[in-house]
């Protein structure tokens, strides 16, 4: 019996070599496969992350071509803004664009109609957007959500529907030709949509804080305004920019509802003509420079930006 074990044991094993038991022969083949395994596992997450990134960077060129091609155009000399084939880069680099697009008068006043105009807008929008969320996903009552789908509604109406009448109506109110007529007009446009974001971002703050804020005294206008407010800052931030490029961006309602005193920027860049037609570098020129006040606002709130993107997350 104990020859034929021995025998057995040593029959895959070379001479003068001892033989492995057999639970170690498979602990290590478990070892091997789970190595293959997490290889095989960060080779797949390589390929996607490579993935993603090459996704990512044709997402960047889809959106960012249109505004490089329009910068480069900028600097380009009149002859090359209309040359065919177009090209890319200017073959002479010039600033004439910008000094003929931003001496020319009236651009520098319709600066300041914009930025007034989509300031307006944007305070009026979130007076209006910030109570009415509140309301809606505090108290959750049938008219609340019915009111919330009413705004969604509005949302689906081409504003050239309604553009002539709020200009027949702000005429006879005599506002005509005025920034306070075409920020009332643009709030129409993002009033909705602030609602909608608003409404969002209160669902994401827990009742508790509020709770917490009125045992220790505070009214539900004072736990709004001391607790819910400085949570929600973040989703503010990103009300207001959306706001504010509805009505920064707007052109519609500012082509109906002003005439000379109250034009806004986007007007005076459709104006630009030559007796040869459009004039696209002083076109570019200015909408180059038009489009840096947004880029810079955006810049500025891009911590509370990503701080209401964020708001809910982790909400348990």
């Amino acid at each position: 019996m104990r020859l034929a074990e021995r025998t057995t044991h040593d029959a895959g094993a070379p001479a003068g070599v001892p033989a492995e038991p057999a639970v170690h022969t498979a602990t290590r083949t478990t070892h091997r496969r789970r190595g293959v395994n997490r290889e095989g596992l960060e080779a797949g997450r390589r390929s996607t992350r490579a993935l993603l990134w090459v996704l990512l960077a044709a997402a960047m060129v889809l959106y960012g071509f249109p505004f490089l091609y329009l910068l480069f155009t900028s600097f380009k000399t009149p002859i090359d803004t209309i040359a065919v084939p177009p090209t890319i880069l200017p073959r002479e680099w010039t600033l004439e664009n910008y000094t003929n697009a931003l001496g020319r008068s009236g651009v520098l006043a319709s600066f300041v109609n914009s930025v007034q105009t989509a300031i307006i807008s944007t305070v009026l929008s979130l007076a209006l957007a910030v109570p009415a969320a509140y309301g809606i996903t505090r108290y959750k009552t049938l008219s609340g959500r019915i009111f919330i789908m009413a705004a969604l509604v509005t949302r689906m109406v081409p504003p050239v529907a309604i553009g002539i009448p709020l200009a027949s109506m702000m005429a006879g109110a005599g506002l005509a030709d005025t920034p306070i007529a075409l920020s009332i007009a643009h709030t129409t446009i993002s009033l909705p949509l602030s609602i909608w974001l608003m409404s969002s971002f209160f669902e994401a703050v827990p009742r508790d804080l509020e709770e917490a804020a009125t045992v220790d005294g505070c009214s539900r206008l004072g736990a709004l305004w001391r607790v819910v407010i400085p949570v929600v800052s973040g989703g503010i931030a990103v009300t207001a920019i959306f706001a504010f490029l509805a009505s920064w961006n707007e052109f519609l309602f500012a082509l109906l509802m002003t005439a000379i005193r109250s034009q806004t920027t986007p007007v005076v860049i459709a104006n630009f003509q030559t007796q040869f037609g459009l004039d696209w570098g002083s076109m570019t020129a200015l909408a180059a420079v038009y489009s840096i006040p947004v880029i810079l606002l955006t810049l500025l709130l891009q911590r509370k930006i990503v701080a209401g993107m964020t708001l809910g997350a982790v909400k348990g």
